[in-house]
């Protein structure tokens, strides 16, 4: 049995350890938010925030997280329903054609600006490795500079 917050809610998760965690979120929790892509830690699709890192989670082993705080792309919006800056930035700069990586995109760019407010396109290029086959950068880019001045304003 291995505990953790998923989300804000504390799970008691009755899995083998070993299990990577994005299967624990997906098959144990329902939670289809982080996506299978390359299964390893090289694209980014499967991103959470473990702790409030940016983490791979096709490579997390469910028995590293123990304790942890596991945030999802479900975990992003507001209790009242309302998006997260950066979740309202990629929708304003129109980011997803396929959208199959976006939620690994959000959480990196989430990550970022926790801890780099103000990012220059220099931070953006070095923090979010991720992969995306449709090419969507330069809007990603003008997103993660559109959740930087709302948070600024906010």
């Amino acid at each position: 049995m291995v505990s953790l917050t998923v989300n804000g809610s504390r799970m008691d998760i009755d899995a083998d350890e070993n299990k990577p965690l994005l299967w624990v979120l997906r098959e144990d929790l329902g939670l289809l938010g982080p996506k299978y892509g390359c299964g390893i830690a090289q694209c980014g699709a499967c991103r959470v925030l473990i702790d409030g890192e940016s983490t791979p989670s096709c490579v997390t082993p469910l028995g590293a997280v123990t304790g942890a705080s596991v945030v999802t792309i479900e975990g992003l919006t507001r209790p009242d329903g309302t998006l997260s800056d950066v979740q309202q930035a990629w929708i304003d700069e129109q980011v997803p054609q396929c959208g199959f990586c976006q939620p690994g995109f959000i959480i990196a760019a989430t990550a970022l600006l926790d801890s780099i407010p103000q990012p220059t396109d220099a931070d953006i290029d070095e923090a979010i490795s991720n992969i995306c086959r449709c090419g969507t950068y330069p809007r990603i880019r003008r997103a993660i500079h559109r959740a930087a001045a709302a948070r600024a304003q906010a």
